[in-house]
């Protein structure tokens, strides 16, 4: 939806943004994990991160998980947007989108503010239909 070159704030997050870069502090990391997805297994991490706006939710996909480490101020380049139960969650895929930058960049996790982002009011994420590895599932749109 959006193209953003330029760095956001966390607190300007919104759902279905793309290409997202952003600059923030971790402060809480949690070590890799294996989930089932309609895509089958993928590894994830989830953090905690945050700037001097707000805190948001991270989700580290495929080779990016696990690479960041509570305390780091890192740069998180071409990351996306999702929602769940209406707040507004961080995601990136990929560890060369992910770098370690000086730690004057952003506050200490004590001073970052508890405020998160959220989805507007009634906001409804579009669903596209089951995709399987085969191509789309037997429904085809309009039918029921």
């Amino acid at each position: 939806m959006s193209e953003r070159k330029d760095k956001v704030k966390v607190m300007d997050l919104k759902p279905e943004m793309r290409n997202v870069n952003i600059v923030v502090r971790v402060i809480e990391a949690h070590e890799p994990k294996v989930i089932n997805t309609r895509a089958g297994q993928r590894t994830i991490s989830e953090a905690g991160v945050g700037d001097e706006t707000g805190r948001v939710k991270l989700t580290l996909w495929g080779r990016a998980a696990g690479s960041v480490k509570e305390g780091d101020a890192v740069e998180i380049k071409g990351a996306w947007t999702t929602t769940f139960r209406g707040d507004v969650q961080l995601n990136i895929g990929g560890r060369d989108n992910v770098k370690v930058v000086g730690s004057d960049e952003v506050p200490e996790a004590e001073e970052i503010p508890e405020d998160s982002p959220k989805a507007p009011e009634g906001y409804r994420r579009f669903r596209r239909p089951y995709a399987s590895r085969g191509g789309f599932s037997r429904r085809r749109w309009g039918e029921r």
